[in-house]
């Protein structure tokens, strides 16, 4: 039966309580944390492909645009949106500003501004995970009413990049910095070239892509495995961990738990993390399928928009490391 409400709890969030324990069993796995110095590289590749398959594909046929976009396209942009989760966490550069303004190059083929105000809503969503009002990660009251069954399921599914991308301007808005400018000049501009150099035919493929990239799309599983509580896996777990092989196309996102417990540990150190505590993760309950969470999302009554764990500010809260 589909919920009402949240799940609401009073308990502290998990991730702050379980790192202390880590870190008291395991002192070795800070070491694990810094910049990881092959993300820079291997995203410029991402970028120039992009980039290059953005003016390539102009001239294709319906049929081959639309596979060129799905498969690769799609791909690349959700690997981008995840090297910019990288990023937020200063994860590319030991210098935080360079990896601000690194993010805006990777910023380039996704066609719309949005690496900054990301960074703010994202580390609010792990300084704050689950707190009413502040982690807009969480779904809305007002999804939650209209998100009931199989065909809002599968229409929110398709579109949920849109909701992640509006709904924290209706629960948070952000205050425009400097930061907030650069990101704007920097798009607009590379926006600019390209319409200037080849027409407005590459900056759709790029929206296209974005689209996809967030909807039915095997690796936009994880927006959803994350953090919904499914009673068939757990009844009480709110961050689920996916070990599969999209985590080579996604800067390892599905070590989700392990991400959460220590936001310093880049993506290619996190399943040494998961090797050195295993004893912290092998009982907890796992995604075994990003698409399989798609479809269970959609299809399951018992699974919906409320499926999330939401606390009050009381709660401990998460990591409290100024980034």
């Amino acid at each position: 039966m589909a919920r009402d409400d949240f799940f609401w709890e009073t308990t502290d969030e998990p991730h702050a309580t379980r790192r202390q324990q880590i870190l008291k069993a395991h002192p070795e796995v800070s070491q694990l944390q810094g910049p990881e110095w092959k993300s820079k590289w291997i995203t410029l590749g991402l970028v120039g492909a992009q980039i290059w398959l953005s003016i390539a594909t102009q001239h294709l046929s319906w049929l081959s645009y639309t596979a060129v976009s799905y498969f690769i396209g799609a791909t690349i942009t959700q690997a981008l949106f995840l090297a910019i989760h990288e990023l937020a966490h200063n994860l590319f550069f030991k210098k935080p500003v360079y990896n601000r303004y690194f993010s805006f190059i990777v910023n380039w083929p996704i066609g719309i501004p949005y690496t900054i105000p990301f960074r703010g809503y994202h580390l609010d969503h792990h300084k704050f995970q689950g707190v009413d009002g502040i982690d807009t990660d969480i779904p809305s009251y007002f999804e939650g009413r209209i998100i009931r069954g199989p065909v809002t399921k599968t229409i929110w599914a398709c579109c949920q990049i849109l909701t992640y991308a509006l709904r924290p301007c209706f629960i948070k808005a952000q205050a425009v910095t400097k930061m907030h400018v650069y990101n704007w000049l920097a798009q607009l501009s590379f926006d600019a070239a390209i319409l200037y150099l080849f027409g407005w035919r590459p900056l759709v493929y790029m929206v296209v892509c974005i689209l996809l990239a967030g909807g039915l799309h095997p690796c936009a599983g994880h927006f959803i495995s994350e953090h919904y509580v499914f009673p068939h896996l757990s009844k009480t777990q709110e961050t689920y961990s996916y070990y599969g092989y999209l985590n080579w196309l996604t800067f390892n996102v599905g070590y989700h738990n392990e991400h959460h417990d220590f936001p310093y540990v880049p993506w290619s150190r996190l399943p040494k993390l998961k090797e050195i505590a295993p004893e912290f993760y092998d009982d907890l309950a796992v995604c075994d399928s990003w698409i399989g969470v798609i479809w269970d999302y959609i299809t399951r009554d018992d699974v919906g928009p409320y499926n999330r764990v939401k606390r009050k500010m009381s709660a401990k809260t998460g990591h409290d490391k100024d980034e």
